[in-house]
């Protein structure tokens, strides 16, 4: 028995000089000792910062100051915490930059700070100090993705390019430029702003170095989830419980752990039973005003384990879950699970001569969890961050269950391109594939008062129409864009009878919404 095999507690310090260190040099499979952290399942918090993804990928985002306008949507959407911001005074940060002479990367760091009007012009017209701001890339983090290019749109600040020689080290030496400025001040973090919530230290409490795919859409969601609860109740009132699946294995590949607070995994049917044995726990130990939330995917929370969160739900205790809505079992290779659309090819719902893709319907488990008392429901995308991330102070204040269902594109079973989570969410919600919505039980009597489908377009209308195609923007429409649906359509583009079959349902569901919500439906095609 080795000499760290009798210590009884974790002492962090020493599993990360050990046991990370060589997992990061290729030593830990020759020769490393098992100790008590194995054997109770412990990992230190926050490990992942340790872990170095810069060998992953050949492209890597640059940035453009003159294009930037501060919107935050880069940081907020990228899946691996690889992308930062700060706004730092201007007289700081020219203070911090006249020390980086000698260094042939000085002239680089001082061209990634941004004279913009949200940060610069409004704060000088108040008579404040102006602040510039900074967007810094970790290339330790980055697994090449291109999503924050995506996010960042029409504003073109952000572009992909081919690493060269020297381009690792010079964004090494930036992020520790960047790191050693230290927190942006408080009077530039606009509490009003949402997006801005991840400027502030208290709302980054998931480090980057998780094992998930690149682009992954479940990492996004659970990075800004913990960015709005983090940001108003400090990370020592939070805790995480987690359903077996891909958020389990990218966040615990042993020994990396992304997260920086408390988090335990469970097993896959029982997270929400788990969570209220945690709750009760905490209740006994005076901690009611503790955060707890319940991690899950659509198989965990709709199927085997639906059961279990249904009597969460009934029990009236505070506990928030959060399900990571990617329509299929991504962990078990592409296994269909009630969530599945009609027509989506998966493993078990396979397309062939007989049938074409998953037959049956999708459930609803927003719908089905406004019919339960007093619990507050949100549906909601990444892609939507100020929906979201009301949807997610909502459900903390909740003095109940709160239930947050999240669409998280899945890069391989959807079969999109690793930079597409963000757009593919958004064109989900606008095809009525994935409708958001707020349902709050405390805004009144009547459904229809408290159910909100505040930024649906066309709300009144069955599909939206594109304005600048004049295409309707319905299911066949979002289908055409995955391969999940490929094998639906023929070599001209038109869509079988299931597919067809698929586009009702999406349509009647949105009738559903509509008549909950109290909205008059024009223009009713079916």
């Amino acid at each position: 028995m080795s000499q760290h095999s009798t210590k009884t507690v974790l002492d962090t310090q020493d599993f990360c000089d050990r046991i990370i260190c060589g997992y990061n040099d290729g030593t830990a499979e020759y020769g490393l000792d098992a100790d008590i952290s194995l054997a109770k399942s412990l990992v230190p918090a926050g490990t992942g910062a340790f872990r170095d993804f810069s060998y992953i990928a050949p492209d890597i985002p640059i940035f453009d100051a003159n294009q930037c306008v501060g919107c935050m949507e880069c940081v907020t959407e990228c899946p691996d915490t690889a992308i930062l911001a700060k706004a730092i005074p201007e007289t700081e940060l020219d203070n911090q930059l006249s020390q980086l002479n000698g260094s042939p990367f000085t002239e680089w760091v001082g061209n990634q700070w941004a004279t913009n009007k949200k940060f610069y012009d409004t704060p000088k017209k108040q008579n404040k100090a102006p602040a510039k701001f900074g967007i810094f890339v970790d290339p330790e983090k980055c697994k090449g993705c291109g999503e924050c290019v995506n996010a960042c749109g029409d504003h073109e600040a952000l572009k992909m390019v081919v690493k060269k020689d020297d381009t690792v080290p010079k964004l090494k030496f930036g992020m520790d430029f960047f790191n050693n400025l230290g927190p942006t001040p408080s009077d530039y973090v606009n509490e009003r702003v949402l997006a801005d919530m991840m400027l502030a230290e208290e709302a980054m409490l998931y480090t980057g170095g998780a094992g998930s795919c690149m682009g992954c859409g479940e990492a996004t969601a659970l990075r800004m989830m913990l960015a709005a609860t983090g940001f108003v109740y400090g990370k020592e009132s939070i805790g995480l419980v987690a359903a077996t699946g891909c958020n389990t294995v990218y966040g615990a590949t042993y020994p990396y752990n992304p997260f920086l607070v408390p988090w335990s995994n469970s097993l896959f049917e029982n997270v929400a039973t788990f969570a209220m044995g945690v709750r009760m726990r905490w209740d006994q130990k005076g901690w009611q005003d503790k955060k707890l939330w319940a991690i899950g995917g659509d198989g965990a929370m709709l199927d085997i384990g639906f059961q279990a969160l249904s009597r969460l739900l009934m029990s009236g205790m505070n506990v928030n879950v959060i399900i990571l809505d990617t329509q299929v079992y991504s962990n078990t290779g592409g296994q269909a699970s009630t969530a599945t659309l009609t027509g989506q090819s998966a493993k078990m719902s396979a397309f062939g001569s007989e049938h074409h893709g998953k037959t049956e319907r999708r459930k609803e488990i927003a719908n089905i969890a406004m019919v339960h008392p007093d619990v507050f429901v949100a549906q909601t995308t990444a892609a939507h961050p100020n929906h979201f991330y009301k949807a997610i102070m909502a459900a903390n204040e909740h003095p109940g269950p709160a239930i947050v269902n999240v669409y998280t594109s899945c890069q391989p079973e959807h079969g999109i391109g690793d930079n597409q989570s963000y757009d593919q969410a958004k064109l989900a919600v606008d095809c009525r594939v994935f409708p958001i919505f707020i349902f709050d039980p405390k805004k009144g009597k009547r459904i229809s008062e408290k159910l909100s489908l505040q930024g649906n377009p066309a709300k009144n209308k069955d599909w939206f129409v594109n304005s600048k195609s004049g295409e309707s923007m319905d299911f066949i429409h979002f289908a055409k864009t995955e391969g999940r649906f490929a094998r639906n359509f023929d070599k001209e583009g038109n869509p079988d009878p299931i597919l067809l079959k698929a586009q009702e349902d999406r349509l009647a569901n949105w009738h559903v919404l509509q008549e909950l919500a109290g909205i008059p439906i024009q223009n009713e095609s079916t």
